[in-house]
């Protein structure tokens, strides 16, 4: 069961979601806030080449936003900030939290993207009628219907957006091939990739939003085994976080060395060590 005090820190700004005044401009009704986010940014398929999608915090986006004029005003397609589903998630997470409104972003998977696939994903998870609800702001009208998606975006089924740790919880049973989660192509998907995502999911819960491509502690590479330790660690996490009831209680376990995000962490698509916050 969700509690007052678990609310209470989702509706508080993050280190990453800073408390920007302009945040507040952005509409605070679910709908109405992606639909003004889908004004604001433009999603770089593959992996992204622009500095812009590399931005980890929601001060640095809006640095970079405020030149064209306010949040309220929609860009034009090339004046939009270029970045990924991570920054489609993170600033209407940082702007519901700016409102007061419980908000958190989700690592995982989407079923919706590709058939037979789970593709590597981020979503918005926010408080509503007494339930947490997931939303998609990158799921504009053009995606929708070029995907033939019929569900609402403000409520996504979590048959649709799978979290890491229940990605991670049927590929251990067998349920799921691991082989078909992460990002179609060579090297780029498998249980490794999802023992990643559930490491950054863990850290999005303790509102530490990193970068789909950064790398730090427990995460194992492509050619790393997972040890009987590392797999009892995740197991426990993803039980706890396949729930969004129980998901915020892996803060308790988020201190761990393993899974903490340092002062720098690992840019795997820069190959360089990088400071998580600028100056």
């Amino acid at each position: 069961m969700t509690t007052q005090d678990e609310l209470a820190y989702y509706a508080a700004p993050g280190p990453l979601t800073t408390a920007e005044p302009a945040l507040t401009s952005l509409p605070a009704e679910v709908p109405s806030l992606l639909e003004a986010v889908q004004g604001l940014l433009a999603h770089e398929p593959g992996r992204p080449d622009r500095p812009t999608g590399h931005l980890r915090s929601t001060a640095e986006i809006l640095d970079h936003l405020a030149p064209a004029g306010p949040l309220t005003q929609a860009r034009q397609p090339d004046q939009r900030l270029i970045g990924c589903c991570r920054h489609f998630t993170l600033l209407p997470v940082a702007a519901l939290r700016a409102h007061g409104v419980p908000a958190r972003a989700r690592c995982g998977f989407a079923t919706y993207f590709m058939p037979g696939r789970h593709i590597d994903h981020w979503v918005v998870e926010y408080w509503s009628e007494g339930h947490w609800r997931l939303a998609d702001a990158q799921l504009d009208p053009a995606l929708r219907d070029r995907l033939g998606i019929a569900f609402d975006p403000a409520d996504v089924p979590r048959d649709g957006f799978e979290v890491a740790g229940r990605t991670w919880l049927r590929c251990r049973t067998g349920d799921l091939d691991p082989d078909r989660c992460g990002i179609p192509g060579d090297g780029t998907h498998g249980l490794w990739w999802i023992a990643g995502n559930l490491v950054r999911d863990v850290a999005a819960l303790a509102k530490m939003e990193l970068l789909p491509w950064d790398l730090w502690g427990a995460m194992p590479g492509p050619d790393d085994p997972i040890t009987d330790d590392l797999a009892t660690l995740l197991d426990r996490l993803a039980t706890l976080t396949a729930d969004p009831e129980t998901a915020a209680e892996s803060r308790d376990t988020y201190p761990d060395a393993a899974l903490k995000v340092p002062s720098e962490v690992f840019n795997h698509l820069r190959q360089a060590k990088e400071p998580v916050f600028t100056s």
